[in-house]
């Protein structure tokens, strides 16, 4: 599970921030205001509050890159290059053969209340393990944003608590 590389060399030092947790595709409705249930139809979009921040980050001209598991499947390739596209550095992240990239059907209903369903069986973000992370690219950030993503599987949250390793962490839903 090679980490996707940005085609330089990864960037360190202070000023980079490193978004750590899932991205995934959003499935929305192609009309507004409606459930779930009663849209006709969905477009694809990308996803994900942690690889949401690093693309934010990079469009207001700062530097940032992004750490975490994508399917080794057509989204998980596609949503690495969008990625690149806008400028972040993916040496952070890995692809899982046996595991599919996340998917969620999301809408924002007529009362203004969200409803997402998601589809993970499990996805490769949640299967994220702590020798798979680039600890070269996370030990290189500084200063210190000390929360992981809610997102993340408990097993994966706990075990990069458990190393101790990581420096700097940006997401969360």
């Amino acid at each position: 599970m090679a980490p996707v590389t940005s085609g330089t060399a990864t960037p360190t030092g202070k000023g980079l921030i490193v978004s750590f947790g899932e991205m995934l595709i959003d499935f929305v409705p192609t009309v507004s205001g409606v459930s779930l249930a009663e849209a006709p139809g969905f477009l694809k979009a990308p996803g994900g509050a942690p690889a949401n921040v690093a693309i934010a980050v990079t469009r207001i001209g700062g530097r940032a890159a992004f750490a975490g598991k994508l399917g080794d499947d057509e989204f998980g390739h596609m949503l690495a290059g969008i990625l690149r596209e806008n400028g972040v550095v993916c040496d952070g992240i890995s692809f899982d053969k046996g595991a599919r990239t996340a998917l969620a059907f999301v809408t924002l209903r007529a009362d203004g209340e969200r409803e997402f369903m998601f589809y993970r069986n499990p996805s490769a973000d949640m299967l994220l393990k702590p020798e798979e992370l680039n600890l070269e690219l996370i030990r290189s950030v500084s200063p210190r944003f000390p929360p992981i993503s809610s997102s993340l599987g408990s097993e994966s949250r706990s075990r990069c608590r458990v190393q101790g390793q990581i420096r700097a962490i940006v997401g969360g839903d």
